[in-house]
């Protein structure tokens, strides 16, 4: 039976613990999101054929070398999604997973250019989308924008193109962001698109030195205008860099567990957010593409917090850091930040002896 919004959501063991603090998901693919269960009953209902024998066969295939060697898979696998349907299902699943594991909101980039591309309407992915958050939140209070993610290997044309689709639709989109194949590809084309978007009023934000360089880090902030760096491990490369991030408290959405996975970083124990946070860095946890890199955000936090021996204080600031740079208004920040830090305080006071 095909998963539909209106399916109840599963019991989780994670949904019953108190040791993850609440947080928000700022870094977050919703095609990366599509679990193989869910690939091949969308296949089913659309008539697409996958080029593997079953979901097992497909997670099998998991195990890249390099960012384009995962982006292949990930677009060959985006083709099972057709429909608005298709999407408010894929967007429903992802949210009842990271509702499980103490997220309370996400901001979901979308490659609607993917979708586009291979003749799937704009309007349909957007209603689709949108729909799903509508039934995200409904069902387990977990609020959610809508990011259009332009791709960095595509014209910048193309994505000011996009923008104006979007625009004429009036698409509930909260900002845009640039996303896909760092390496070989300047920020600088899409200045026209992002400098429209900020005439629009829609928030900014642009994946950085992951791959490419520090001063990547440097080109999105002054030709994009980004509010927010999705990434930006290799900031710690240029000194200089580090100090307008740390003076500025740019958002960083840090993704540690997809970083080694897509060998931008050899190990998790080599990984640099020890030093990012020693440094000051304003940064978040996040999970990239958690179906095709094993890690949710709860996982994800997990795993840094076992390999650093992260303390509770640690953890709660990686949390309130992610609202901080979350694009909701400011009284919604407050609330959910006070939310970490009860969570704070409430770790704290179970460790008080009691009399």
């Amino acid at each position: 039976m095909t998963p539909t919004p209106s399916t109840p959501a599963p019991s989780h063991p994670l949904a019953a613990t108190p040791q993850r603090p609440p947080r928000a998901e700022l870094h977050l693919h919703l095609e990366g999101t599509l679990e193989p269960d869910l690939a091949f009953a969308l296949a089913e209902r659309n008539g697409v054929d996958l080029p593997f024998a079953d979901p097992a066969a497909l997670r099998a295939a998991y195990d890249f070398t390099d960012l384009q060697s995962f982006l292949d898979l990930y677009h060959a696998t985006s083709q099972v999604l057709r429909t608005a349907e298709d999407f408010a299902d894929l967007t429903v699943a992802y949210l009842r997973r990271a509702a499980a594991g103490g997220v309370r909101h996400a901001e979901l980039m979308v490659d609607l250019q993917t979708h586009v591309a291979r003749g799937v309407p704009l309007a349909e992915v957007v209603a689709g989308v949108t729909q799903g958050l509508a039934d995200g939140e409904a069902e387990l209070g977990v609020s959610g924008l809508l990011i259009a993610a332009f791709l960095r290997h595509r014209p910048g044309s193309e994505a000011e193109a996009l923008l104006d689709d979007l625009l004429a639709l009036d698409a509930p989109v909260a900002g845009v962001g640039l996303a896909s194949t760092e390496v070989g590809f300047s920020a600088a084309p899409f200045a026209p698109a992002f400098a429209k978007a900020a005439a629009h009023g829609l928030r900014r934000t642009a994946h950085a030195a992951e791959e490419g360089p520090a001063w990547h880090v440097t080109e999105v902030l002054d030709v994009l205008g980004a509010e927010r760096v999705d990434h930006g491990i290799r900031s710690l490369e240029d000194p200089d860099v580090v100090a307008r991030l740390v003076r500025d408290q740019v958002p960083l959405t840090v993704c540690p567990v997809s970083n080694v996975r897509l060998r931008a970083v050899p190990s998790l124990a080599e990984h640099p957010l020890p030093a990012m946070l020693e440094a000051g860095l304003n940064v978040s946890l996040n999970s990239d593409d958690p179906s095709y890199f094993g890690g949710y955000v709860d996982e994800v936090d997990d795993a840094v917090t076992a390999q650093f021996h992260l303390t509770r204080d640690q953890r709660a600031d990686l949390a309130a850091a992610s609202f901080r740079g979350s694009f909701l208004p400011a009284d919604a920040v407050a609330r959910h930040v006070a939310g970490v830090e009860e969570w704070r305080r409430s770790s704290s006071e179970s460790q008080q002896p009691r009399d």
